[in-house]
């Protein structure tokens, strides 16, 4: 009987090693009239092992974009990620709102559209999903769900939480993630935040990156330490993924628009102050867009899984240092060594693929959740007109390609 156990024990493990892939576009332009664009996906594993996916939903395909009328849509699965809820929308501030004075000095801005900008979720160990979102880049919203995304609290305000960054830089513009964020081990809840004075002829810039964090399952949040700023070899750093090291430390892994178009990379013991001096990992290239991190523990196995387009190409005019590359070929990198190294890496769409965020289910399936172009076509620098969720297991990942 126990080598018989062992045998089917042995072909058990040899059946869940198969290596699979499996794609299913969730949120596509033309299902819905309201929106001509999905922007910033964002996907999280609640404790439950419930699955959550978000994004931007936008009125219009081009223009004014993230100044656009927005809205934040969900959708839930509790089969770990092969069927869906339909979309729902889940962030609505009563009372007057009023656009950031800043969006009204560009282009097409119309004053009366409502931006919802920047959600964030985190799961947290008891249950609860905590939920950070921005209304016109400038104000700052906390509510929570303990029903997985069913229902939502009201959502409080926390913009105050800011203020203490202003007495090191002053900022006008404000922005939560994007993506899914982290609880730490001691229970602490961190947010990577973005600040731009506005200054630079875009709302958008300059801008340095920070966090805020919560010791009381998000009762009240207080501001960090710049954790990047802005100078002549980190520019503008910005959208921003966090990562609990296995010695309670957090990385932070940092989108900017440096010359080295590298992805930059700092520690800090606590999530919120005494950050390293940040550093270029030459193994992360930086196309200039958003990135996603999350960790894998399963199996006996503690590694860092990391997404974004694994590109520096130019298909049309001159590359040049600090712009933008084509938003392609997203991809998943793999550490053994909590980022130090990244020796696997594996392409996911080949084609236009822009923004991503990545989570891992109960059983160990890694669902990375992106933005495509089915079509090739211009709006691919942005959604393309889908947001689509690639499920695969870690056998498929480090396959041989």
């Amino acid at each position: 009987m126990k080598h018989l156990a062992s045998l089917l024990l042995l072909c058990s493990t040899l059946a869940a090693a198969e290596p699979f892939i499996e794609k299913q576009d969730l949120f596509i332009v033309g299902d819905n009239p309201a929106y001509q664009l999905y922007h910033i996906p964002g996907i999280v594993v609640t404790a439950k092992g419930t699955v959550l996916t978000w994004c931007e939903a936008r009125k219009r395909a081009a223009g004014v974009s993230d100044w656009d009328d927005i809205r934040i849509l969900l959708r839930r699965s509790t089969d770990e990620g092969k069927t869906w809820s339909s979309p729902q929308s889940i962030a609505n501030v009563e009372g007057p709102k009023e656009k950031n004075p800043f969006a009204l000095k560009m282009k097409n801005v119309d004053p009366n559209d409502v931006t919802y900008n920047n959600p964030v979720l985190i799961s947290d160990k008891d249950g609860t999903v905590h939920m950070l979102f921005c209304l016109e880049y400038e104000r700052c919203f906390y509510q929570h769900s303990v029903d997985d995304g069913l229902t939502w609290s009201k959502p409080v305000e926390i913009t105050a939480a800011f203020d203490a960054f202003k007495k090191d830089y002053d900022w006008k513009v404000l922005a939560t993630g994007p993506d899914h964020s982290i609880q730490l081990k001691s229970g602490r809840l961190v947010v990577p935040v973005w600040l731009s004075t506005g200054t630079g002829g875009n709302a958008h810039r300059p801008s340095v990156t920070a966090t805020i964090y919560s010791d009381d399952q998000g009762k009240t949040w207080k501001a960090g330490d710049i954790a990047v700023p802005c100078t002549e070899e980190w520019i503008n750093p910005n959208e921003t993924v966090a990562v609990e090291l296995n010695d309670g430390s957090v990385m932070l892994n940092v989108r900017s628009e440096s010359k080295a178009h590298r992805r930059l990379i700092t520690i800090s013991k606590d999530g919120a102050t005494g950050w390293s001096t940040p550093k270029f990992d030459d193994a992360l290239l930086e196309p200039i867009c958003m990135g996603g991190i999350v960790r894998y523990d399963h199996d006996g196995q503690s590694l860092i899984l990391f997404s974004n387009p694994h590109n520096l190409e130019k298909a049309k005019g001159k590359a040049e240092p600090g712009k933008n590359r084509d938003r392609k070929n997203v991809s998943v990198k793999l550490s053994r060594d909590e980022g130090q190294t990244w020796p696997v890496s594996k392409s996911i769409e080949p084609g236009p693929s822009m923004y991503s965020d990545i989570a891992v289910t109960k059983s160990g399936t890694i669902l990375c959740f992106y933005g495509r172009s089915g079509d090739g076509s211009v709006l691919a620098h942005f959604a393309g007109g889908r947001l689509t969720l690639a499920r695969f297991n870690l056998e498929w990942l480090t396959a041989a390609q």
